[in-house]
């Protein structure tokens, strides 16, 4: 296969899957009931570092805290919102900036106070 083929094949595929996409809501329940869940989900995670933040921000003090871990999560996010943006899937893009302010918040603690 020759680049050209190869590129045109990609192309294909690519316009086949972007125009399969399934209703939203979903007609089944069950992926129904899964679309709106998601949403909840997305928002959980993100909402659970808040007690990370405020101790590291009362107490002015990242004791403990891993800069290697929490910068990777922050970089691991910046693609992960990339990914949602350029697939304009928007359960993922709203976790993503959810977590990119989050994950800032712990970074920049651990900068000031680390």
């Amino acid at each position: 296969m020759t680049n050209n083929t190869a590129a045109l094949h990609h192309l294909h595929v690519t316009k086949r899957i972007i125009h399969a996409r399934e209703k939203y809501p979903h007609p089944n329940k069950f992926k129904s009931m899964l679309d709106k869940i998601i949403y909840f989900i997305g928002l959980t995670g993100p909402l659970m570092t808040i007690p990370q933040i405020l101790k590291i921000w009362s107490e002015k003090s990242a004791a403990g805290v891993s800069m290697i871990s929490w910068m990777t999560y922050l970089i691991t996010a910046f693609f992960w919102l990339a990914y949602g943006i350029t697939h304009k899937e928007k359960p993922i893009v709203i976790t993503y900036i959810f977590w990119i302010l989050t994950e800032g918040f712990v970074v920049a603690g651990i900068f000031i106070y680390g």
